[in-house]
């Protein structure tokens, strides 16, 4: 693979689900070293496209390319063969079990007799976190006890260690607060400069513009921008993902509803001031 060919490239991508339309002709890059974000509001196609990347579903047309090479995935575990690996919103963690269960969870490191090597997963669990910058009490507490924004970010440090390529986040700072949003994102940064390609997938540009290094814009499935840093600011990357044309229109809308309301307003007041007739 040549210096410059891409992690990922998708080219052209389509998919249906019956008669309904769900992406058209998206283009997508993930370079190693970068972060590519992906916004879109509700519907706008976001999760097919995280599906299709993860290898959860087939793309109907278009290419995508792992590494220069053209792939059609049948599972998310061919997908995470390739050094694909999807951090989902919901993190399908066990909220009861310990953070180093759930950092091995399905990839539990044995030893004699099948017998779990509990301490080899406590010690990388923790040494893995502390690369990422993460430090924990004790690895040994319930991974529901931690905050929303330390979750995300153990399931960062699990992928890194299992050798992904390609981190795809869906949402990881949807439900968080100001706080604990800023700590995901200061793990997407660190996963960056650790040379993974990342895909941040996301509704909020106030997120995406501090971290991203491109950025596409999703609407109804379909691409209404693709740009690199250096070529959009983030007051007009909030204007595309707002839909600027569409709130312009609304305003519009408004101020002329509001201008009825008050001339209607202003004739009712001077037909009560008005006296009677004689």
């Amino acid at each position: 693979m040549s210096a410059d060919t891409p992690l990922v490239r998708l080219t052209g991508v389509g998919k249906n689900y019956g008669n309904v339309i769900a992406l058209r002709d998206v283009d997508l890059r993930v370079d190693a070293g970068r972060v590519t974000c992906v916004l879109g509001d509700n519907g706008a196609g976001k999760s097919t496209l995280i599906k299709i990347i993860a290898g959860l579903h087939r793309h109907d047309a278009g290419s995508y390319e792992v590494e220069g090479r053209q792939v059609a995935f049948d599972s998310p575990r061919e997908a995470l063969d390739r050094g694909i690996a999807t951090v989902y919103q919901d993190l399908a963690v066990v909220p009861l079990m310990p953070v180093w269960r759930n950092f091995f969870l399905g990839s539990e490191k044995r030893r004699g007799f099948g017998r779990l090597d509990v301490e080899y997963m406590r010690r990388t669990t923790k040494a893995e976190l502390a690369r990422m910058g993460i430090d924990l009490r004790d690895v040994d507490q319930p991974v529901g006890t931690l905050s929303g924004g330390e979750r995300q970010c153990v399931a960062i440090a699990r992928a890194v260690h299992f050798g992904a390529k390609v981190l795809v986040l869906d949402e990881p700072t949807a439900a968080l607060g100001v706080k604990q949003a800023g700590v995901v994102l200061r793990y997407i940064v660190q996963a960056r400069e650790q040379g993974l390609g990342v895909v941040f997938i996301t509704h909020n540009p106030h997120h995406a513009y501090p971290v991203g290094d491109r950025f596409l814009i999703l609407n109804r499935g379909r691409s209404i921008g693709h740009h690199t840093k250096d070529q959009i600011t983030r007051d007009q990357l909030i204007s595309l993902m707002a839909g600027g044309a569409e709130l312009e229109q609304l305003a519009h809308e408004l101020e002329t509803i509001a201008a009825g309301r008050t001339a209607a307003r202003e004739l009712t007041e001077e037909t009560d001031t008005k006296p009677p007739p004689p």
